[in-house]
């Protein structure tokens, strides 16, 4: 008998009888989701695009009780388990508080489901997986847990909230390996527990299942900012689902309504209002879980949740395992070339009329004046660095650490250098600029730093 019957024999041995033969006369048990009980309902059993009913006999409350007394006692969040077994059976109570129906979930130790994401847990990046239920984001978390573990030697922590990682009982449930699994004793603790796991055991990993809270929002930033690999799993969709919660944003930095100043506001092209994230993000990567075939990478984080804040469109890298169980990549992520193109655009784009102001710093002045002039590119010249969209230096003062240059950078505004301030230099720098020809642009890329 294989692993996976024996444990779903443990999970059909607390039904009833009458139920239990029904569901083992079935051939397609290996497909089986949950057994669903309710008061007065007839039992269903569940796969994943279908449903049967098992017996024309509704559940009655001996039939409840008879699970009841079978499994393990139910928590505050209304989820109880099968000692040493992935199965949870999930609890919906009436107001009296008593028992009127049962979710009995099958558990699966299914091995091989991080394999399209190890290149990026092999990096170290702290991760967060997002995905609708069921998707099989648990799964993942679970056998990275026993990767890293094992074949990295790796101290690993789980933070184990609803005992649904590790499985219930004191003793861990084998697929999560050498790893250690911390329980929790209400789910409203488990910020607290998320904590202590990282300065009571000195853990080089935490894996913690749904992040659902502020206070585990704010308890994970503080894991993170101590160099300790994070994976988490998070209530939410979409990366773009997560930037809307006023909760969960604060796993991307949180994010916060800002107004500028009419400088400013001219410079970005924007309105005076807009979003800015507040800090750095407490993940490098998020993972959005389509299907158990198919995923979406966000990464580089940070660049990624400024580009969307900005409002723009992000095309991510899309991974999917192939009927040989390959993993291929069949679309790449566009991040780059969009920050390139909007960095171009905004260029251009920096006034309200189009028009560049460029302040010269150890350039002639002339030079820059007479070549605007030839080359017919919206700008001008201004004293005064303040006032300026650009500063068009050269190198040499950039090695000098100059204060002026230095200024610049502190105020956002973009500095093009050139090698030495000669004719063709400048020339090149300003057709790189506006993007005049394609030739020269390229060019230029070779002198403009």
């Amino acid at each position: 008998m294989s692993d996976f019957k024996k444990e779903l024999s443990k999970l059909l041995e607390v039904f009833p009888t009458h139920i239990r033969e029904e569901i083992e006369k079935r051939d397609d048990l290996d497909r089986l989701v949950e057994v669903v009980i309710d008061l007065g309902k007839r039992p269903e059993a569940r796969y994943p695009r279908e449903f049967f009913y098992l017996t024309d006999d509704v559940v009655t409350e001996q039939d409840l009780e008879y699970v009841c007394n079978r499994v393990g006692p139910f928590g505050d969040d209304n989820r109880a388990g099968i000692e040493k077994t992935l199965h949870r059976i999930s609890a919906i109570k009436n107001r009296r508080e008593r028992i009127i129906g049962l979710t009995c979930r099958v558990g699966k130790a299914i091995y091989g489901t991080s394999d399209i994401i190890r290149d990026i847990v092999e990096n170290e990046d702290k991760l967060l997986l997002l995905g609708r239920p069921g998707v099989g984001k648990t799964t993942i978390l679970r056998e990275t847990a026993r990767i890293l573990a094992d074949e990295f030697k790796k101290r690993v922590i789980i933070v184990d909230t609803s005992n649904e990682i590790a499985g219930d009982g004191d003793i861990p449930h084998p697929a999560i390996g050498h790893a250690r699994r911390m329980q929790v004793k209400t789910p409203d603790k488990q910020h607290d527990v998320m904590i202590e796991a990282v300065e009571n055991h000195m853990p080089e990993v935490i894996i913690i299942d749904e992040i659902g809270s502020y206070q585990e929002a704010e308890a994970a930033r503080t894991i993170a900012e101590r160099g300790v690999q994070l994976i988490a799993t998070a209530h939410g969709n979409t990366l773009e689902n997560l930037i809307l919660n006023p909760t969960l944003s604060e796993l991307l930095g949180g994010i916060d309504s800002v107004i500028l100043g009419d400088e400013e506001a001219k410079r970005r092209n924007s309105q005076k209002t807009v979003l800015e994230r507040k800090a750095p993000p407490t993940f490098d990567s998020v993972i959005e879980i389509f299907d158990k075939n198919t995923l979406k990478v966000h990464n580089p984080l940070e660049k990624v949740v400024d580009y969307i804040l900005r409002g723009g469109t992000p095309r991510p890298e899309i991974r999917i395992r192939n009927e040989h169980g390959e993993t291929e990549v069949i679309q790449n992520s566009n991040l780059k070339e969009d920050l390139s193109k909007e960095s171009k655009e905004d260029n251009l784009k920096n006034t309200s009329n189009g028009v560049q102001k460029i302040y010269p710093y150890a350039v002639s002045k002339d030079t820059v004046k007479r070549l605007i002039k030839e080359l017919k590119v919206p700008a001008e010249l201004t004293r005064h660095m303040k006032e300026a969209d650009l500063m068009l230096t050269v190198k040499a003062q950039k090695r000098k650490g100059a204060q002026k240059i230095k200024k610049a950078y502190e105020e956002n505004i973009p500095v093009h250098i050139i090698r030495k301030n000669k004719v063709a230099q400048v020339e090149k720098a300003l057709r790189h600029i506006f993007q005049q020809n394609d030739r020269d642009e390229s060019e230029g890329n070779n002198d403009v730093l």
